[in-house]
């Protein structure tokens, strides 16, 4: 087996903990009003118990002009440390409404360079095929 360069310290102290990473089949769009901030139809659905599921949006599928990258960060001893955006078209209510992990832990590489919006602050439609 490979040695893990970047292991997770999570995972290490939690073996039984389950995150999952599995590819959205349909459409997923992010806005605000009626701004598309993202629309990817290569997201990926990362479920970690008790949290409601997340889309994570390939950066390539994901409008950078809209968004402005904040100070905020978060550490997760399962992905690593998360870096925020604020949705500019959703004024006050987009602040800090992305996340990404632009260097995860190897168990969850598979979010590399895609990001994560909270519903709460940005409209998330999925569309299955």
């Amino acid at each position: 087996m490979d040695k893990i360069a970047n292991p997770a310290p999570g995972f290490q102290r939690n073996p039984d903990k389950i995150i999952t990473v599995e590819p959205y089949c349909g459409t997923v769009t992010v806005r605000a009003g009626d701004t598309v901030i993202a629309s990817s139809a290569k997201a990926k659905v990362l479920t970690e118990a008790p949290y409601p599921a997340a889309f994570y949006i390939p950066f390539a599928d994901i409008d950078f002009d809209k968004l402005s990258r904040t100070d905020h960060s978060t550490h997760c001893p399962y992905k690593g440390d998360a870096s925020y955006w604020s949705v500019l078209p959703a004024g006050e209510a987009g602040k800090d409404a992305m996340w990404a992990y632009r260097q995860p832990f190897d168990e969850m590489n598979d979010i590399r360079d895609h990001g994560a919006f909270y519903a709460s602050k940005v409209s998330i439609e999925a569309k299955p095929d």
